[in-house]
């Protein structure tokens, strides 16, 4: 009898130990679904959450952009005194520490007379010594839209290359329908044939996204 009871209660507690196995695998299981589905979820709604569009920047020197703090030029001054930068000349343009602060309009295309649509406010000091490979300057700004129902502005900052490559700048704040939004603003030279040496169009395309939904953003 004794030896009976004991098997009865092996038995007892090892169909006990299954159910209890079953149960968590059930639960894990459903878990990992409902987290999947939820990431889908996700996926499938970035593309509301996001705001891709393109615009162009007219810079003109000496109209809607200025070098208002001359840099040093040591291949050009032996003894290291300061040279204003002349307009239109890019080497002479961006010695090590100008500045150059500007504010140009967007529009909608490439030609200066199409619509504007925003505008690009900041500035951009020179960060390379003469003698390195190419141009290369620190700029912040502060872009504000007008466009496809949006109303607000971004700000970017980063490493602007010389004049014939593109450029990428992180979005690091946000205000009206682009507030909390993250991304980047990639500028891009546009052929400026036909027109004055001192006036140039960028390419602006800015690619938004807005939290959790930055997961999916990808990389520029």
């Amino acid at each position: 009898m004794a030896a009976t009871n004991t098997a009865v209660s092996l038995v007892l507690c090892l169909l006990l130990l299954i159910t209890i196995i079953f149960a968590h695998r059930l639960l894990h299981q459903s878990s990992s679904s409902s987290s999947s589905s939820s990431r889908i979820k996700i996926s499938k709604d970035v593309h509301d959450k996001t705001v891709s569009f393109t615009l162009y920047q007219q810079e003109s020197m000496n109209r809607t952009g200025y070098v208002v703090v001359p840099g040093i030029d040591a291949a050009a001054n032996p003894a290291g005194r300061s040279v204003i930068a002349s307009a239109g000349d890019d080497e002479g343009r961006w010695p090590f520490g100008s500045m150059y602060v500007f504010r140009d309009n967007l529009t909608v295309r490439a030609d200066s007379s199409s619509r504007v649509a925003g505008v690009a406010e900041g500035n951009s000091i020179s960060t390379s010594f003469d003698g390195e490979d190419g141009r290369r300057r620190l700029s912040s700004a502060t872009i504000t839209v007008r466009h496809r129902g949006y109303r607000g502005s971004v700000s970017v900052l980063g490493g602007t290359h010389n004049s014939t490559r593109p450029s990428v700048y992180p979005v690091v704040g946000g205000t009206g329908d682009f507030a909390y939004a993250v991304g980047y603003v990639r500028s891009s030279p546009v052929n400026s044939s036909g027109r004055s040496s001192t006036e140039t169009t960028y390419k602006m395309e800015l690619r938004l996204y807005w939290p959790p939904h930055a997961y999916y953003a990808p990389t520029p």
